[in-house]
């Protein structure tokens, strides 16, 4: 997981698709579209984050 780029709830999202949730033990938490300029939704744990799936 640490090769990728990583986006916390409430950054901007940078390019449409599909993101994963992570809890901050990297546990996978879902998947969800979301769309350019919008801003990553909060997640049920702190120290979440999310990766681009596609």
């Amino acid at each position: 997981m640490s090769n990728y780029k990583k986006w916390t709830p409430g950054e901007v999202v940078p390019k449409s698709g599909t993101y994963s949730a992570y809890s901050q033990q990297g546990e996978n938490g879902g998947s969800l579209y979301l769309e350019k300029g919008k801003r990553f939704p909060a997640t049920q744990h702190s120290g979440s984050y999310y990766v681009q799936a596609d």
